[in-house]
């Protein structure tokens, strides 16, 4: 690579890395009271894709390790918002669902957000996030590529 290659990466990642971490703080300062970030990403990804996961397939789709998983399907099951059962093909494994609580509360987060979000969209411009979105995307499938 070259030297204004490298530079235009170290910036590009520079820039993602900061608005990732302003956008964490903005979103969890807004979030419901007693919601950490980490759990509504799970209750908004259980409601999504509307299936029972195992908690080896969240973390991996979180990348997180199974312990961090662990830790936060405990914390949304004492608040009522999933539902934890034994795998009935495999009595070693758990299977997680969002329980109705939990949709309730992952819809009153997202409805808490949505303002914030759509406001920065808006002072950004719907088109320049649009021609944002296919970069991204890329960006997140070939990092994913390499893992």
């Amino acid at each position: 690579m070259s030297d204004a290659t490298d530079s235009l990466a170290v910036s590009l990642f520079s820039e993602i890395i900061t608005v990732e971490q302003l956008a964490r703080t903005s979103v969890a300062r807004i979030l419901p009271k007693g919601m950490e970030l980490s759990q509504f990403a799970v209750l908004n990804h259980l409601a999504h894709t509307g299936l029972e996961r195992s908690p080896a397939q969240l973390a991996r789709s979180f990348h997180l390790t199974r312990g961090a998983m662990t830790n936060t399907l405990r914390k949304l099951e004492w608040a009522g918002w999933v539902h934890v059962r034994p795998d009935w093909d495999d009595a070693r494994r758990k299977m997680v669902s969002i329980s109705p609580a939990g949709l309730k509360a992952r819809n009153a987060a997202l409805e808490a957000i949505t303002p914030l979000i759509a406001e920065v969209t808006r002072k950004v411009g719907p088109e320049k996030v649009r021609a944002a979105l296919p970069v991204l995307r890329e960006l997140r499938l070939r990092l994913l590529a390499d893992d």
